[in-house]
């Protein structure tokens, strides 16, 4: 969820030049890792509650990268995901969730082409990079498909029936989106952005980690388990998306 040094975020400046909000008000700005079990909790809540509010079409989110990987200078761990699992499969079950059923070695190592390719989706519009964020999380989350490999992340696409794959696969040759993933994770550094995830609106209206808030038990990431104090995201989901409906 957050990377190991991090600090609490800054807010976000209306109207002054900030990299972290969205560019137009019918956008949301979400920095999170695909690896990330808070984010896909996070983002399934998102997706659900834009549908529930009949703002599909209407409100878009702007998926950012926020590399744990990079952050931390490792791996996101395989025993501090498990724990995780474990907790946030029931906080929000239809999200879609399994344990890691493959040999250690088939574990994602990097998240980062997958992240790229979120963001090369953007060019094919708002909504493709939207499902193929969602795809891979559940690719990943679900159904234990390593997303680091590139003819992974081109099968999940092509599954989407949304996104044109030959362009995703010249995006990824090429590293078309690699700078603007690395400008991302400049812009979520030095506390800037406190973990993954964390929502920002065209105002500077911002939540880390929307509504919920946890902490570990016999142990750090990895080691213990999470507990989670207190659960008011969908509330705090809706409440984010009413707010960016009405800058429009």
């Amino acid at each position: 969820m957050t990377p190991k040094d991090a600090v609490d975020a800054t807010s976000a400046t209306p109207g002054a030049e900030d990299p972290r909000l969205p560019d137009t008000p019918d956008t949301v700005a979400v920095f999170t890792d695909l690896n990330c079990s808070f984010a896909h909790v996070a983002v399934h809540r998102l997706h659900e509650t834009r549908k529930r509010l009949g703002l599909e079409g209407q409100l878009w989110f702007d998926f950012r990268a926020f590399p744990l990987e990079l952050f931390n200078r490792e791996v996101n761990a395989r025993p501090g995901v498990d724990s995780e699992i474990s907790v946030l499969g029931a906080v929000e079950p239809e999200a879609g969730w399994r344990l890691w059923q493959g040999p250690d070695w088939t574990y994602p190592v990097t998240t980062l082409p997958a992240l790229e390719a979120v963001h090369a989706a953007k060019a094919q519009g708002w909504h493709t990079s939207e499902q193929l964020d969602r795809a891979l999380r559940r690719a990943f989350w679900a159904q234990g498909r390593c997303i680091s490999l590139r003819h992974v992340i081109l099968d999940v696409a092509e599954r989407t029936g949304v996104v044109d794959v030959t362009a995703l696969a010249d995006a990824l040759d090429t590293g078309s989106a690699r700078a603007a993933v690395m400008d991302q994770y400049r812009a979520a550094s030095d506390g800037r952005v406190n973990c993954s995830p964390h929502v920002f609106l065209h105002d500077g209206t911002n939540s880390a980690n929307p509504g919920v808030q946890a902490h570990w038990v016999n142990g750090d990431f990895g080691i213990g388990s999470p507990v989670i104090d207190k659960d008011r995201g969908p509330e705090v989901c809706e409440e984010l998306l009413i707010h960016a409906a009405g800058l429009r």
